[in-house]
């Protein structure tokens, strides 16, 4: 299994968007995205770099596989 990248969490707010998220809301430090269908929300840190088990634990919430967004990502 490959290791996830290093990125900010605008970064990963930009790929959501893409992948049909949008923000709900924002508070504090944190952005809280929900799904076009709403059965899905997952807040994001506005780190200027995330730790990987946070973007796993993102990944997770989004239902988004580790290999693939690590795919995507690589493009």
């Amino acid at each position: 299994m490959a290791k996830l990248p290093v990125v900010s969490g605008w970064e990963i707010i930009k790929y959501l968007s893409k992948r049909e998220f949008y923000t709900s809301r924002t508070r504090g430090s944190h952005v809280i995205l929900k799904s076009k269908d709403n059965t899905r929300t997952v807040p994001v840190p506005l780190h200027e770099t995330l730790d990987r088990g946070t973007l796993g634990n993102i990944l997770s919430l989004a239902g988004i596989d580790r290999d693939e967004f690590i795919d995507e990502w690589n493009k």
